[in-house]
């Protein structure tokens, strides 16, 4: 059976597109087993200076980042058993939210998801799929640029290896409700579509 790793990182609950969208891909592909990290309910600590030396690098042993380290085996582990990655991507200010880049911080960690070698870097998380389900208020013309969420997202998961990445987008939500509703209508369908 497939195990799918969700990430929830919108701010809105139950009014939040992205959320929205990560419900159609789960009543898409039912026969799944379904791991779901919500980080607005939950969300993973930002990085301070307590926290930094035992995250993005082999993490040092030490009761002082025990608890850091204990998330940060967690989260890794559940990049590591699941065969697709459906993060839910909403657009804040032009980029990915906090909460994600904050998970993003807690997974890469050198030597485990990620090494550097003579010939420069080399993700260790191979053979996985994500799905990137990006609702956006504007509509803009240029996903590899401006706006940011789409190609940082990209950028942080192919550094860690994963490199089969399929987008499903959702914008001009904040152009009135009948927008919303087609725009969300047609990312649906496309979910559907998704093998």
């Amino acid at each position: 059976m497939t195990t799918t790793l969700v990430i929830r990182s919108a701010a809105t609950g139950a009014a939040s597109a992205s959320n929205a969208m990560i419900d159609a891909y789960l009543a898409a592909h039912p026969d799944t087993a379904v791991v779901e990290r919500d980080l607005d309910s939950s969300p993973v600590p930002h990085i301070n200076s307590e926290s930094l030396a035992g995250i993005g690098r082999e993490a040092p042993e030490g009761d002082e980042f025990a608890e850091t380290r204990a998330l940060q085996d967690k989260l890794i582990g559940e990049v590591f058993d699941a065969d697709v990655i459906v993060i839910g991507l909403p657009l804040y200010n032009f980029g990915m939210p906090s909460t994600l880049k904050a998970w993003f911080d807690y997974i890469a960690r050198s030597g485990t998801t990620f090494q550097y070698t003579e010939s420069g870097s080399e993700g260790l998380v191979k053979g996985k799929r994500a799905v990137l389900l990006h609702a956006r208020g504007g509509k803009y013309e240029d996903e590899e640029g401006f706006p940011f969420a789409i190609p940082h997202t990209k950028a942080l998961l192919n550094f860690m290896g994963i490199t089969d990445i399929e987008v499903v987008t959702a914008e001009g939500i904040a152009f009135g409700p009948d927008v919303a509703e087609a725009a969300l209508n047609e990312a649906k369908a496309k979910i559907e579509e998704l093998g």
